[in-house]
């Protein structure tokens, strides 16, 4: 077992339904008080079934969730397409904004079945009056949403099909290993062309072209949700991808922002 797999086996044993939250980023900086303060704000776990939308855009929501299980995407709905804006992984907390906003302007809709947590915000509140360094934390999750944000605006902007649907392969890729779920040779889930389609901006007919040509130039393979990744180096190098945005290491990662004390 790897050393990312341990540390987020150990944490999950501790904290069953936030144990992933910033795996591999900042829980290094959380304290064991802080860490059950933040397991002891999940009121209620549920199953959510595949393909279900679980947060509507416009309602008024006294909860936000975070992702135990399972994966979601964050969309808007357009004229004739859903569009998929991003992906979340177990750990993340999916909806922390309407904590703020109280209406989103998107939805969250999941991908297969899910397993989630909710926390009332009025512990939030509770957690803004008297936690600041925890409140400080759940703020850095959101920002982690925006920056990924960005960086999906411009390689939507930067690359064409086939190279989009490379850089999501590896960032999802990444950040699974972040909480002790990726491998190197790729990993599952219940994603269909239909949704990398809503992902990427384009149609099923231009993700099914672009997944063969990932086929068979052996960079990665598709099949019934399991993403085979043949040669990882190319397919980071093919969708430039650069995990900085992620915060996990390097030149902008949140261990080197502490050590500068920022």
């Amino acid at each position: 077992m790897s050393d990312e797999r341990k540390t987020v086996a150990g944490e999950l044993g501790r904290y069953p339904t936030t144990g992933r939250f910033l795996a591999g980023r900042l829980r290094y900086e959380m304290s064991g008080p802080e860490k059950a303060k933040l397991e002891g704000l999940v009121e209620r776990v549920d199953w959510i079934e595949a393909n279900t939308r679980l947060l509507q855009s416009g309602n008024v929501y006294h909860y936000s969730t975070i992702l135990i299980e399972g994966f979601v995407l964050r969309t808007l709905d357009g004229e004739n397409q859903r569009h998929a804006v991003s992906f979340h992984v177990p750990g993340d907390f999916v909806d922390l904004h309407c904590f703020a906003l109280k209406r989103l302007d998107h939805n969250i809709d999941t991908v297969g079945k899910a397993k989630v947590g909710l926390v009332p915000h009025s512990a939030l509140n509770k957690v803004m009056e008297t936690d600041p360094h925890l409140a400080r934390i759940l703020w850095f999750s959101t920002l982690l949403d925006a920056a990924m944000h960005r960086e999906w605006i411009m390689k939507l902007e930067q690359l064409k099909a086939p190279r989009r649907i490379a850089h999501i392969f590896a960032e999802i890729n990444h950040r699974l290993e972040l909480i002790g779920l990726g491998a190197a040779d790729g990993f599952d889930s219940e994603l269909r062309q239909s949704e990398l389609a809503e992902m990427t901006g384009t149609t099923t007919i231009h993700v099914n072209r672009a997944l063969r040509e990932l086929r068979e130039s052996k960079i990665a393979t598709f099949e019934r949700g399991r993403v085979i990744i043949h040669d990882r180096t190319r397919l980071e190098e093919y969708g430039a991808f650069d995990p900085a945005y992620l915060y996990s290491d390097g030149l902008v990662s949140f261990q080197d922002k502490a050590a500068d004390g920022g």
